[in-house]
């Protein structure tokens, strides 16, 4: 098997899984999100763009119901021992092998949670397992179960989270010499990309976002490339990848002079970011972290060109998105811990000039204060 941990990493993650399961009073939990099977079991695969969920027992056994496709991806990648294959069929309905499956474990009329918040469990799929369970036990929404559980990193998964933000820093060390006028934006995501998988790293669950001019002001990627000017901006957002743990960075590059308003976004960016330092630590929120971004950038006069997140916990995630479900908004009262990998930014997208200012990092929580996992500092950049 192919497992990226020790068998004792998996014995003790199944542990917490199984006593959550106790407190909630769960007989079984059906996981559609591929980053809780890959957490759970080390079972690694993109098949979970068609039906596929991990059966989890109070007990702590397990079954896999997958396609043909990835029987032998779980059993090199996984400690899964018993797999079960429905068969792609003209209208196929794998809930009705679920149910069977069920109905043979003996939870028939069980509480069972399910994770439905994930890319893993479609609408269709949704639909399926509804229709053939609403009568089968009482079926609870557990999406949130492992993703909280998934939280707190163990020591052997810092290392991996440590491990991509070197692979972060590498990528921006590979394209700062390629940003300046003239310069392609093909070739700065090449050489950022490349770095990555040249580190040892893996492609990220989302794109790398690159956007020069206008476009410097999107937070997401788009198709098209483009080549710098003489007096030019561009936003990259981007992250480092060790055995699907993500370590994010985030900043807008001033190609040429810097105006007046790039200085003064940036100086509100560094001011904010600072500050949730001193707030990143047991004690406070996610909550509390948003408050203090939302504070200073609405004191600044900045209220319409922020946005209304600023930074969520990063982990071992599968595309789309590398963005896990516990997000730095208001009124979130997920409590800060040790050992969490959060990635922290700052956005701030000026329609009315045209400019762009971003500034994020990747931090691990500790006891006392945060340590930021980039080598790199907050320091303006410009080319």
């Amino acid at each position: 098997m192919a497992l990226q941990f020790a068998a004792e990493e998996y014995a003790a993650r199944l542990a917490r899984l199984t006593a959550k399961m106790q407190e909630e009073k769960l007989d079984a939990l059906l996981l559609f999100a591929q980053e809780s099977m890959y957490w759970l079991t080390g079972y690694d695969t993109f098949g979970y763009c068609f039906f596929q969920t991990l059966v989890v027992t109070k007990d702590g056994s397990m079954v896999l119901l997958t396609r043909s496709a990835d029987l032998r991806q779980a059993r090199h990648t996984s400690n899964i021992e018993r797999i079960e294959i429905w068969v792609d069929r003209v209208n196929a309905d794998p809930a009705v092998d679920l149910k069977n499956l069920l109905n043979e474990l003996d939870l028939l009329g069980c509480r069972i949670g399910v994770e439905y918040d994930t890319h893993g469990m479609t609408g269709r799929t949704a639909r399926l397992v509804d229709h053939q369970l609403a009568n089968f036990g009482e079926m609870i929404d557990a999406s949130l179960l492992v993703s909280r559980l998934r939280l707190i990193k163990s020591p052997a998964e810092i290392a991996h989270v440590e491990k991509a933000a070197s692979l972060a820093d590498d990528a921006l060390e590979a394209a700062l010499p390629l940003i300046r006028p003239g310069g392609s934006e093909a070739a700065i995501l090449a050489a950022m990309q490349g770095a990555v998988f040249a580190g040892g790293g893996d492609y990220p669950a989302n794109e790398f976002i690159i956007g020069s001019g206008a476009d410097a002001l999107l937070c997401r990627y788009k198709s098209g490339r483009r080549t710098l000017d003489a007096n030019d901006q561009l936003t990259l957002e981007w992250a480092g990848v060790s055995a699907h743990y993500h370590a994010a960075m985030m900043r807008t590059v001033v190609i040429g002079e810097p105006t007046a308003r790039h200085r003064e976004l940036y100086s509100a960016c560094r001011e904010t970011i600072q500050a949730i330092e001193m707030v990143l630590r047991p004690g406070n929120t996610f909550g509390t972290v948003f408050d203090v971004h939302a504070k200073i950038m609405d004191e600044r006069g900045l209220a319409r060109h922020r946005l209304n997140a600023c930074g969520y916990s990063l982990g071992a995630r599968f595309s789309p998105s590398w963005m896990e479900h516990q997000m730095f908004h208001v009124g979130n009262p997920e409590e800060i811990e040790p050992d969490m990998s959060l990635f922290v930014h700052m956005i701030i997208m000026d329609s009315d000039s045209g400019t762009a200012m971003t500034l994020g990092q990747t931090y691990l929580t500790t006891p006392e204060k945060p340590r930021a996992l980039s080598r790199y500092g907050l320091d303006f950049i410009s080319a």
